[in-house]
């Protein structure tokens, strides 16, 4: 299994991360920033748990995050 956590509130919708991983990120039409599939909110910090079969592309996109708020983790 792994974690995906997200800080939303700092994204500047650059996109990457859908590219990326396009079945574990998308864009919000209202306010322009990615939101991170399955998560569950918890004091603006989102986190989903999923399979291995993700780890790669999602670290990916951890990777290129500009501004680093994507982190992936092996639980």
């Amino acid at each position: 299994m792994i974690r995906i956590i997200h800080q939303r509130a700092k994204c500047i919708g650059c996109n990457y991360c859908v590219e990326a991983a396009p079945s574990r990120w998308i864009m919000d039409d209202n306010d322009g920033k990615c939101n991170l599939i399955g998560a569950k909110e918890k004091r603006g910090i989102f986190i989903a748990i999923t399979t291995d079969d993700e780890y790669d592309e999602n670290l990916e996109a951890a990777e290129i995050c500009p501004v680093n708020i994507i982190k992936v983790e092996k639980v």
